[in-house]
C-alpha cells in the first residue's frame, strides 16, 4: 500500500509542507525514518532510497499578506554597482562544499564583481551616502530625495563634478529638488546640513539650473516672500492674524512702489512680520526674528524703514 508522507515532518530541516513524497511502506524497514536529501527521500535506518520529492507549483497569492509571505528575496536593482551578488557561502549547485581552488576562484570573482569599474559609478557610490545623511538631518520627504538623486545622476553623467566639489553638487541638487516641489527649506539649512560653504552651493546650483533642469523638464521655482512669511511666522509661533497682517503690509508697500528686485526676500518677509508683531500683543526682539530669518539686524532695520515709508 502506498502512502503520501511529508518528509519534512520527519527528521531534517522542514522547508515546504506542500512538497509530498510517495513511497511504499513495505519496501522499507520496520521503523522507517525518512530524510530529504538532494531531492531523494532516504531512510536513515536502512539507507534505502524510498522515493523522490514531488515539487509542486506555488499557490497563487490574493492578499498582501500572502504576497509578502511568498515573495522571493532578491537583490534590488540599482543604477550603479554590481547587478548580481556572489555570496560568501562557497557551495556548488548541489549544495556540496567547494574545494580550496574553487573557493579561491569565487573569492576573486566576487571581488571583481563588487568593484566599481567606471568613474561615474565611483562618483555615485560616494555621493549616495552623503545625500542620505543630508536628507535625514533635514527630514526631507522621500519623493524630494528621489528627485535630488535623479538630478545628481544627470550631473555625474555630464561630468560637471570634474574639478568641482561633489558636496556642493549634492547640496545644490537637493536644494533644486526642494524648490521644484516647493518644500519649506532655506538654502542656509541645506548648507548647514551638508557642511558645505554657501558660495560653493550657489555656484553649483547655477550649473544645475542652467544645464540639468531644462533637459529634465523640471521647473525651478524660487521661494516667494509669501511662503517665507508663513514659514518664519510658524517658526516664531506667531498667530495667523499676525501673519496675514504682515502679508497685507507687503501688498500695500508693493502697491505704493516698494521694489523687491535685488533684495533678499527673507529680509522683506522678516521686516513685515516685525512690524505686524509690534502692532499686536506679540513681542519678539529683532535678534530673535533675524536669527530665524538668517539675516542680520541691520538688514532687518533697513527693510523695516523701507516698508514703513510706503504704508
Amino acid at each position: 500500500m502506498k502512502k503520501m508522507v511529508n518528509p519534512y515532518t520527519r527528521r531534517g530541516n522542514p522547508k515546504n509542507e506542500d512538497n509530498l513524497m510517495e513511497y511504499d511502506e513495505g519496501s522499507c524497514c520496520d521503523d522507517p525514518c525518512v530524510k530529504y536529501t538532494d531531492g531523494d527521500a532516504v531512510c536513515l535506518n536502512c539507507g534505502m532510497v524510498v522515493g523522490k520529492a514531488l515539487v509542486g507549483n506555488e499557490k497563487r497569492a490574493y492578499t498582501i499578506e500572502e504576497i509578502n509571505e511568498r515573495k522571493h528575496t532578491a537583490p534590488r536593482w540599482r543604477e550603479f554597482g554590481p547587478r548580481t551578488l556572489i555570496t560568501n557561502a562557497r557551495k556548488d549547485s548541489k549544495g556540496q562544499t567547494m574545494d580550496p581552488k574553487g573557493k579561491t576562484l569565487f573569492t576573486r570573482l566576487s571581488k571583481i564583481q563588487n568593484s566599481l569599474i567606471s568613474s561615474i559609478e565611483r562618483n555615485l557610490w560616494e555621493a549616495k551616502p552623503k545625500l542620505n545623511l543630508t536628507t535625514s538631518k533635514m527630514n526631507i520627504p522621500e519623493h524630494i530625495k528621489e528627485t535630488a538623486w535623479r538630478i545628481y545622476t544627470e550631473v555625474a553623467k555630464k561630468k560637471l563634478t570634474m574639478g568641482r566639489s561633489i558636496d556642493g553638487f549634492i547640496a545644490a541638487s537637493l536644494y533644486a529638488a526642494i524648490r521644484i516641489h516647493e518644500f519649506p527649506r532655506l538654502l542656509e539649512d541645506v548648507c548647514d546640513a551638508s557642511l558645505t560653504p554657501r558660495h560653493t552651493v550657489i555656484r553649483s546650483l547655477g550649473l544645475v539650473i542652467k544645464e540639468i533642469l531644462p533637459e529634465m523638464k523640471l521647473k525651478y521655482r524660487p521661494i516667494t516672500i509669501d511662503q517665507l512669511v508663513f514659514m518664519f511666522g510658524n517658526n516664531l509661533e506667531f498667530p495667523m492674524d499676525v501673519q496675514k497682517r504682515a502679508l497685507n503690509f507687503i501688498s500695500k508697500a508693493r502697491a505704493k512702489g516698494l521694489s523687491c528686485i535685488g533684495k533678499d526676500p527673507k529680509g522683506i518677509a522678516a521686516s513685515a512680520l516685525y512690524i505686524a508683531a509690534k502692532n499686536s500683543d506679540v513681542r519678539k526682539t529683532q535678534a530673535e526674528i533675524s536669527d530665524v530669518a538668517r539675516i542680520t539686524e541691520v538688514t532687518l532695520r533697513s527693510r523695516v524703514k523701507d516698508i514703513k515709508k510706503r504704508l
